[in-house]
C-alpha cells in the first residue's frame, strides 16, 4: 500500500495535466525508474490505465507482470502475461538507463531522483483518435513527442541531447512511437474496452455546490463536483464568458463508492454586474453542467440593513402602543394605566356599580382611553354612594 501511495503521487505530480475531460476512451501507460533504493520504491515500475482504471503493473521487486482489474483476469492466455513481461522488463532496461543519462545532464552524481514515461491513446465517440508521448524528470517536463511532425522536442536545456538523438533518422523513433500510437494502442484499447465492457460504459453524473468564503474585500470561491464517473473531467471558474486561472492544483480524489470528487477553488475580489460561474466538462453530460456564485453587492447589504432597522423600530412602536394604548400626549403611568391597576380603591369601587351605571361607566372610559378622574371615581357613582346612604 505505501508503494502504490508514493507511487500514485510522483504520477500526479508529472502528468497533472493529462486529467481532463475525455469524450471517449483512454489506455496509458506510465513507466517511472528511480536513481537509487529506498522511499519504499522498487526500482522500476510500469502501469496500464484503462479510462483512469488500473489493468496491469510491472515491477523489479516481482518481475512479473500482473493484472490489476478482476475482468482483466478474463484474458487467461498464458502468452499475452508473458509478453506483458517481455514488455516490461525491457521498459525497465531502458528506463534505468534513462534516469542516469538524464543524472549525467544535470551534472548530478548522487542523490535520489526520477525519470518517468507516460503514453498513451485515445479513441474519441466520434471515431477519431489521438496519441501522446511525453518524458519527465524529477517531477518536471523533460522531452515530449510532437505528434503532427513526429519528432520529440526538448523542454529543457538538458534534453536536448537526447532529443537530437531520438530525431535521428537512423532510428526511426517518431515513426515507431506513431505506428504504435495510431495502430496497436487503439486495438488493445478496443479489446480492453470489449473485456471490462460492463465496467468501464458506467456513467455516473457529476453532482455540483458553489460556496464562498469572504476575508475583507477577497473571497474564496469553491466548486465541489462530486460523484462522478469515469473520472476524467474538466472543472473550470468563469467571470462572463472567461476562464479564471487558479492557484491549487485540480486534484481528483476517489469515493468509497467507486465515484470521483474534485475540488476547484479561485481567489478574486468580486466585481459588481460580473457573472461568475463554475463550468463542469464530463461524458456522462449531454450539455456542460453551470451553476452561478451570487454576489451580494454593497450597496444591496446596505439597503438590506437599513431595512431591517426600519422594521425593528415599527415593531417596537407597534408593540408600546398595544402595551400602553394611549395618546400622545399621555406621558404619567397612573393616567395611561387601565382602572384595575390603580389600585384596590378603584376596584372596589368598581365592583360595587351597579350593572347598568357600570356599562355607563365603561363606556364613558373606552372612550377616554381608561383615563380616570383626578377625585378617583365618576360623577356617577357620587350619585348612587348618596343613595347607598
Amino acid at each position: 500500500m505505501a508503494t502504490k501511495g508514493i507511487y500514485g503521487v510522483l504520477t500526479f505530480l508529472f502528468f497533472l495535466s493529462l486529467r481532463v475531460v475525455s469524450c471517449g476512451h483512454s489506455l496509458r501507460y506510465y513507466h517511472t525508474a528511480v536513481s537509487s533504493l529506498g522511499h519504499e520504491l522498487p526500482e522500476f515500475i510500469s502501469v496500464g490505465y484503462v479510462d483512469g482504471i488500473q489493468i496491469t503493473r510491472y515491477g523489479s521487486d516481482t518481475g512479473q507482470a500482473r493484472p490489476a482489474a478482476p475482468w482483466m483476469k478474463k484474458l487467461e492466455n498464458p502468452d499475452y502475461w508473458e509478453e506483458e513481461t517481455r514488455n516490461g522488463k525491457r521498459a525497465e532496461a531502458v528506463n534505468k538507463h534513462n534516469v542516469k543519462k538524464a543524472m549525467s545532464h544535470f551534472n548530478q552524481t548522487g542523490g535520489f531522483h526520477v525519470f518517468q514515461e507516460m503514453y498513451g491513446c485515445e479513441l474519441r465517440d466520434d471515431g477519431s483518435t489521438r496519441g501522446y508521448w511525453q518524458y519527465g524528470y524529477d517531477g518536471k517536463d523533460f522531452i515530449s513527442l510532437d505528434t503532427e511532425r513526429w519528432v520529440y522536442y526538448p523542454i529543457t536545456d538538458q534534453a536536448q541531447v537526447g532529443a537530437q538523438k531520438w530525431n535521428n533518422l537512423e532510428l526511426r523513433d517518431g515513426e515507431k512511437a506513431k505506428d504504435y500510437l495510431e495502430t496497436d494502442c487503439i486495438n488493445w484499447l478496443r479489446k480492453y474496452l470489449e473485456y471490462g465492457k460492463e465496467e468501464l460504459e458506467r456513467r455516473a453524473r457529476p453532482e455540483l455546490k458553489v460556496s464562498s468564503q469572504e476575508s475583507g474585500k477577497v473571497v474564496n470561491l469553491h466548486c465541489q463536483v462530486y460523484g462522478f464517473y469515469p473520472q476524467d473531467v474538466d472543472v473550470k471558474w468563469m467571470q462572463n464568458e472567461e476562464n479564471i486561472l487558479s492557484d491549487e492544483a485540480k486534484q481528483i480524489l476517489p469515493n468509497s463508492n467507486g465515484t470521483y470528487q474534485i475540488r476547484v477553488s479561485v481567489r478574486l475580489i468580486p466585481r459588481e454586474w460580473v457573472r461568475y460561474t463554475c463550468r463542469v466538462d464530463h461524458s456522462s453530460l449531454e450539455e456542460p453542467l453551470i451553476v452561478r456564485w451570487h454576489h451580494r453587492p454593497e450597496f444591496f447589504n446596505f439597503i438590506t440593513g437599513a431595512w431591517v432597522t426600519m422594521v425593528a423600530i415599527a415593531a417596537f412602536i407597534i408593540v408600546g402602543v398595544l402595551i400602553c394604548d394611549r395618546p400622545a400626549f399621555c406621558t404619567l403611568r397612573n393616567q395611561c394605566s387601565p382602572p384595575w391597576s390603580a389600585g384596590k380603591t378603584r376596584r372596589k369601587l368598581i365592583e360595587n356599580l351597579p350593572e347598568q351605571p357600570r356599562r355607563t361607566w365603561w363606556k364613558n372610559m373606552s372612550r377616554r382611553s381608561w383615563r380616570i378622574p383626578a377625585a378617583g371615581k365618576s360623577r356617577q357613582a357620587d350619585e348612587w354612594e348618596k343613595k347607598k346612604d
